[in-house]
């Protein structure tokens, strides 16, 4: 959190007066409740997020006013009014009646499960998921968080980024080998290229073995990439010849059928 800065007025009105620092340590508050702390004191909440008790005290407070946390035995968590603030990005989109009847064509043209996902930092994160068969292990619900790095949406929306903070993405990005397939950085300089001319993007188990996965971008109407839709396969149900002339003419084609209705 060392990155927020100081809730004083004055002093932050020095750096940047248009930067309410107040309204970013609240943020900051919803986000320190994770898998790891669901819940938590007072206490626990002001140490993780280095506050004082009372300034801690005011953020839950008001937070509990307005719905966004509740209290149960000095205990206090998220509710479920909390996903208002997610919905209303994807109502942006006009995601139910537009995106997603397009995204269980695909799933079910496929047979295969369909996302689309965001570029938040070095990671991206799910925004939506039409799931099928059940076969990929890993845990993909709305809001979970993967490396782009080695993932095929993450290299599609790495590759729409201008060229300087996509150097400054790569450079910050904390890169491991999680299968012996893992591109190095240099090998994803170099795949990112190829995405950006191709128009898709294909990773063949470097997130995880047994897994395969491509995705495209989706354009709105000024040709911005708003997000990108991958399909998720097992090595045992497609080939990678059967991938490249079966799912991306498919996933092409609902590319453009989104991007004609994204505003």
């Amino acid at each position: 959190m060392g990155s927020i800065m100081p809730v004083n007025d004055t002093e932050t009105e020095t750096v940047d007066k248009d930067f309410l620092s107040t309204f970013a340590r609240g943020l900051e508050v919803i986000k320190s409740f994770d898998t790891e702390s669901p819940s938590m004191t007072l206490t626990d909440l002001a140490k993780k997020n280095g506050l004082s008790r009372a300034s801690a005290r005011r953020f839950l407070l008001t937070l509990q006013k307005l719905g966004y946390v509740s209290n149960e035995d000095k205990h206090f968590r998220l509710t479920a009014k909390i996903l208002d603030l997610g919905y209303s990005y994807l109502s942006s989109l006009n995601f139910t009646e537009t995106i997603t009847p397009i995204m269980e064509r695909v799933a079910h043209q496929l047979g295969e499960s369909c996302s689309a996902t965001v570029l938040d930092g070095q990671d991206v994160v799910y925004i939506a998921r039409i799931p099928r068969r059940g076969l990929i292990p890993i845990n993909l619900q709305i809001g979970a968080r993967l490396p782009a790095y080695a993932t095929s949406p993450g290299r599609v929306l790495l590759s729409a980024l201008p060229g300087d903070q996509l150097e400054r993405t790569l450079v910050e990005t904390n890169f491991q080998k999680l299968t012996p397939n893992t591109m190095t950085l240099e090998e994803l300089r170099v795949e990112i290229e190829k995405v950006q001319q191709q128009g898709y993007a294909i990773v063949d188990q470097e997130l995880e073995l047994g897994m395969r996965a491509v995705a495209v971008p989706i354009y709105d109407r000024r040709h911005q990439v708003r997000f990108a839709m991958n399909v998720s396969s097992h090595v045992s149900s497609f080939t990678l010849d059967q991938i490249k002339e079966e799912f991306v003419p498919a996933m092409l084609q609902a590319s453009s059928d989104m991007s004609e209705v994204l505003p």
